[in-house]
């Protein structure tokens, strides 16, 4: 599937999302120790993407 313009930068570059998928919410909060294995996936809380 290919990506809208406004989503590219001028040289072709995606910009940084406001929305994550839930496997990437789960990665960063494994990262932060708040989540580890067997923890739901259902009802995460919130967090912002890594810079």
């Amino acid at each position: 599937m290919s990506q809208h313009k406004s989503l590219q930068g001028a040289n072709g570059l995606v910009l940084k999302r406001n929305v994550l998928k839930r496997f990437e919410r789960v990665e960063i909060l494994r990262k932060r120790s708040q989540w580890k294995e067997g923890d739901r996936v259902m009802g995460l809380r919130k967090t912002k993407p890594d810079v």
